[in-house]
């Protein structure tokens, strides 16, 4: 129930209902600031904390869903196996919101097998990296997105060149990718509420700084450098169906991108003239912006037309979870009749 004097969204919920346990992350994680605008998102969209499911898999970012909507249901896996569990669990019951939280250790390193797959099916949910470029739950060893050349103290200097998150999710056919900084909260909360009426996989890679282990002014996962390299490609906004849409910048200079549920997506052109439902363009952009060592972010790719993993089942109106044993066990002609076509 809301607590007193606190403002209650169209469904009679305050912010305090979409809370979860207090976080024992690191004072000043970006991990924090990105539970933040989930709860502001979910809260400010009116969503019952218990039509979403929350899933995850192990580290720092992992531990975020216990943060956020108590209420909701939830599971914590294993290592890089969020994505399994997302697509069981969403398949089960399709009326579900699905929000899947990883890291870049989680994602990019032992779980990329797992989103890839992810990615190319569609399955719909959001899927957010929380992307520090370290192992912060181990004790900040590199990860995979870890930029060449970056020296830790103790870890020695990093000989590999990085995994982008974004590239790879471009490349496995996801539906919507982008990427926000955590120091940038409204555009991460814009970016999250695109995602969840997303018809699709919605791919946020969020640079989240771990002030224990990787936050000098150098690093590319730093606050210093998010701060003074971020390139936003458009100011973004998320219109929901029941309000009127009212654009008052000059022809040319916005974009507006439709989702399936009648919500829009305002894109105002900032730092260049970009379309994101182009791939091969979205793909070039970052190459370039990676030569300039810019952190691009905003909305860089979107398909809102592209079938997600429901539409390719014939799947039916109740959720698999709440059918009858005999609605989901073939009778005992059918049995009998694909035995007869075994002879």
């Amino acid at each position: 129930m809301a607590e007193n004097n606190q403002k209650l969204n169209e469904i009679g919920l305050s912010k305090s209902d979409y809370k979860g346990k207090p976080s024992t992350l690191c004072l000043g994680c970006g991990h924090n600031a990105i539970v933040a605008q989930v709860i502001a998102a979910c809260y400010e969209m009116n969503i019952p904390p218990e039509s979403l499911v929350k899933v995850s898999g192990i580290g720092c970012s992992s531990k975020a869903p216990t943060y956020f909507m108590e209420r909701s249901f939830g599971f914590n896996g294993l290592h890089g196996r969020m994505p399994s569990l997302a697509t069981g669990a969403l398949f089960g019951d399709t009326s579900l919101i699905g929000i899947g939280i990883s890291g870049d250790g989680d994602t990019a390193s032992i779980g990329m097998g797992q989103f890839k797959h992810v990615t190319r099916r569609n399955l719909p949910m959001l899927y957010i990296v929380a992307n520090n470029g370290v192992y912060g739950l181990t004790k900040g060893q590199f990860s995979a997105t870890a930029e060449e050349g970056l020296a830790l103290k103790k870890q020695g200097q990093n000989r590999y060149v990085p995994v982008d998150i974004v590239w790879e999710a471009i490349a496995g056919r996801a539906s919507f990718v982008a990427r926000s900084f955590s120091g940038d909260p409204q555009q991460l909360k814009s970016l999250i509420k695109a995602g969840i009426h997303h018809k699709g996989i919605a791919v946020i890679d969020v640079i989240s700084p771990c002030v224990t282990f990787n936050n000098q002014d150098e690093s590319f996962h730093s606050y210093a450098w998010g701060k003074s390299h971020e390139v936003a490609l458009h100011e973004l906004s998320f219109v929901p169906p029941v309000r009127a849409i009212k654009v008052q910048y000059a022809q040319g200079e916005t974009l507006e991108v439709p989702l399936y549920d009648g919500t829009h997506i305002i894109l105002k052109k900032l730092a260049q003239d970009y379309e994101p439902t182009n791939r091969a363009k979205a793909l070039q952009m970052l190459e370039e912006a990676n030569d300039r060592n810019e952190l691009i972010t905003g909305l860089i790719y979107i398909n809102p037309k592209q079938k997600s993993l429901f539409d390719l089942y014939d799947l039916p109106e109740t959720p698999l979870n709440r059918l009858a044993a005999d609605q989901l066990r073939p009778s005992p002609e059918s049995l009998e009749e694909i035995n007869q076509l075994m002879y």
